[in-house]
C-alpha cells in the first residue's frame, strides 16, 4: 500500500506558524523557540499526514507536540491539518529527524517518542537507511525524561523483531512493553497507514520501551 496523492492545501488555511523547514538555515530551529512556553514534549519521527498529531494533540492540548518529516510536502500537509483544526500546540519540521534529535533536542527533554509505521527499506542493502537504527535509538535514550516512553509501530513483523533487537542492543530502555489500546476503535488509529492497514484484515506490531527513572 503505496501514498496517496495529498489534497489540495486551501490558500484560506495559514499553517505557517505551525510549519518549520529545517534546510533553512537562516532561520534556527530550537525547542525553546518552537515551544516558548513550558510542557510536556511529546515527539513522533516521521509524522506523514498528521494523524497522530491531530488527533493526540486534540486529546492533550496543554501538552505540545512536535512531529518531524523528511517528506516535505507531507510536513506541510501535516501542518495544514493540525492549523485547520485550530493546534496551537503543534508545531512541524520538515527535514532529517534522526540529524535533529542528535544534534538539537536537550538532555531529558521529551516525554515520550512516536515511531509509527516507519519506511521499511525492502532491499537488504537499504536497510542502513531505517530511522529505527543505533544513531537514533541513541539519541531517544538520551533526550527522553525519566519514565519516559518510546513508542513503536509497524506492519512488518522483520522490521519489528529487528527494531527491537537495535532498540534493546543500543540502549537502556525498558522493554518491549505490551501496548494497551483504547476501548474506541478510532482513538487506537496512529496514523492513516494503520486504519488502511487494519481495514485490511492485516497485523500491526506494537511496542514500548520505557527508561528507568534513575
Amino acid at each position: 500500500m503505496g501514498r496517496r496523492a495529498l489534497p489540495r492545501l486551501k490558500p484560506d488555511v495559514d499553517f505557517t506558524p505551525l510549519f518549520r523547514d529545517l534546510s533553512d538555515t537562516s532561520q534556527p530551529v530550537t525547542l525553546a523557540n518552537l515551544f516558548p512556553q513550558d510542557g510536556p514534549l511529546h515527539l513522533e519521527v516521521g509524522s506523514g499526514k498528521g494523524h497522530f498529531l491531530v488527533t493526540e494533540s486534540g486529546f492533550r492540548p496543554h501538552d505540545h507536540f512536535l512531529g518531524i518529516e523528511i517528506a516535505k510536502k507531507y510536513a506541510k500537509f501535516a501542518a495544514y491539518r493540525c492549523a485547520q483544526q485550530g493546534r496551537t500546540n503543534v508545531r512541524v519540521l520538515a527535514g532529517d529527524a534522526v540529524k535533529f534529535v542528535r544534534e538539537s533536542v536537550p538532555d531529558a527533554a521529551v516525554d515520550s517518542v512516536h515511531v509509527y509505521f516507519p519506511d521499511p527499506w525492502w532491499k537488504a542493502r537499504h536497510r542502513k537507511r531505517r530511522v529505527v537504527r543505533q544513531e537514533l535509538v541513541e539519541a531517544i535514550e538520551r533526550v527522553l525524561k525519566p519514565l519516559g516512553r518510546l513508542h513503536f509501530w509497524t506492519d512488518v513483523e522483520e522490521y519489528f523483531q529487528s527494531g527491537c533487537e537495535t532498540i534493546l542492543a543500543h540502549s537502556r530502555l525498558r522493554g518491549p512493553l505490551p501496548v494497551e489500546l483504547p476501548q474506541q476503535p478510532d482513538e487506537s488509529f496512529k496514523t492513516h497507514f494503520e486504519r488502511r492497514t487494519r481495514l485490511h484484515g492485516l497485523p500491526v506490531y506494537r511496542a514500548e520501551f520505557e527508561k528507568s527513572d534513575s
